[in-house]
């Protein structure tokens, strides 16, 4: 089957690592915002410019042109979002007294914070009692850590998440290990930030099922809540604290040093020779760094790898969202760091290992339209898939796995 490439989601510049984009600081001072302004002209023009030629393309009848503009449009916005002047003034500033210093592993770049949405350690800790708190669920059985459970990667074990009156979704609950550092969230992407994300599951009537303005009341009623909620935001109990609050801690969930980095750092002995050869694979033969790049091992894109295209409803993916051709049954690569922990794979969970998954690579994927011109059959031999394996189990799981336990939460005033 013939590939259409325009259309396909390497249009996107990919070789570039969208874990941050680091603005430089002077002592509390941030200078970032004044550096992006020459960025953001050069974005808005190329915009602007790029939207004319997919229309003219389009009207002039090659759509194969047009959709490769409107795929570049796309990048370009986000690339806006990025920058200070259109993501609540993106920087990396010198942290004040009460903020949160979060480890990352050597090979990482900077995390960037939002201004408004500092990482203060009174903020994290509210954050965390809302992540393991069951009452942000209508009936009280369901928080954000049962189906993204620190004891398992900070996902689920299950291919789909059970969510409010036993309901089950049709995508398996990712991990949110390192999801500070991706573009975009969901699977599809379908939210800017952790901010964006953190009230949709909540909402949702097949994961917690709670309205919004009945959790304001719900935790309102809760003292320890009502005095948090003060000290950190100087309001009450509201939905926007409460994404910030989530958001907040979230940022914290990072994958620790991996024995990648200690190779990456100069220690030549960090790695079993079978990984050492995996790694080879994965930058080389296998090609698995095409998509799998940067310290978190995700390019923050959206890929086409066949899973799921060939079903009577094939879930759609990233297509609902853009409305791109090229995007259909595409979804969000996600960071290979603590694979090993987050078994099934894949947005539906139905790879059940992590041996079942090299094999899919290995053949090809499943053919269709869409299909990633980076996927193709290996040629793997039984030994580098073993390999490959190897490299991603013993190099990219954290030596010390980022686990945190329930944390006493406040008790209501009945």
């Amino acid at each position: 089957m013939t590939r259409q490439k325009t259309q396909d989601r390497r249009l996107r510049p990919e070789a570039v690592e969208h874990e941050a984009v680091e603005h430089e600081a002077v002592g509390h001072k941030a200078v970032g915002h004044n550096r992006s302004l020459p960025l953001v002209l050069i974005l808005v023009l190329s915009l602007t410019l790029v939207w004319v030629s997919a229309w003219a393309a389009i009207s002039s009848g090659d759509r194969s042109l047009g959709t490769a503009n409107f795929v570049w449009a796309e990048f370009a916005l986000g690339s806006l979002r990025e920058t200070s002047y259109f993501a609540g003034e993106m920087v990396r500033a010198e942290p004040e007294d009460d903020e949160v210093v979060v480890q990352l592993p050597s090979t990482y770049k900077k995390m960037n914070i939002p201004k408004a949405n500092p990482i203060t350690k009174a903020k994290v800790e509210l954050g965390k009692q809302l992540y393991f708190d069951k009452r942000l669920s209508a009936d009280d059985s369901i928080s954000c850590a049962s189906c993204h459970d620190p004891q398992h990667g900070w996902s689920e074990p299950a291919k789909h998440s059970t969510g409010f009156n036993g309901l089950k979704g049709n995508r398996n609950a990712p991990t949110i290990l390192n999801s500070s550092f991706s573009v975009s969230q969901f699977w599809d992407g379908r939210a800017a930030s952790l901010e964006d994300q953190a009230l949709g599951p909540i909402q949702n009537p097949i994961e917690m099922n709670m309205p919004l303005e009945q959790l304001e009341k719900k935790l309102s009623a809760i003292v320890g809540y009502q005095e948090q909620f003060q000290a950190v935001f100087g309001t009450q109990v509201n939905r926007e604290g409460i994404a910030l609050a989530l958001a907040a801690f979230e940022r914290t969930i990072v994958s620790g040093e991996a024995a990648y980095d200690r190779f990456k750092a100069g220690d030549q002995q960090a790695l079993s020779p079978s990984a050492a050869a995996g790694m080879k694979l994965f930058f080389g033969k296998a090609n698995c760094s095409a998509c799998h790049a940067g310290g978190t091992f995700s390019n923050s894109a959206f890929h086409n790898i066949g899973i799921g295209i060939d079903s009577l409803k094939p879930d759609l993916g990233r297509f609902v969202h853009s409305n791109l051709e090229g995007d259909l049954g595409s979804f969000k690569v996600p960071s290979l760091r603590d694979i090993a922990l987050t078994a099934p794979y894949m947005h539906d969970g139905s790879l059940a290992t992590l041996e079942e998954v090299v094999d899919y690579y290995n053949k090809g994927g499943t053919d269709n339209p869409q299909l990633d011109e980076e996927i193709y059959s290996l040629g793997l031999s039984d030994q580098q898939k073993a390999d490959l394996i190897t490299f991603l189990k013993e190099a990219l799981t954290s030596e010390q796995p980022l686990v945190i336990d329930p944390p006493n939460l406040p008790q209501s005033v009945e």
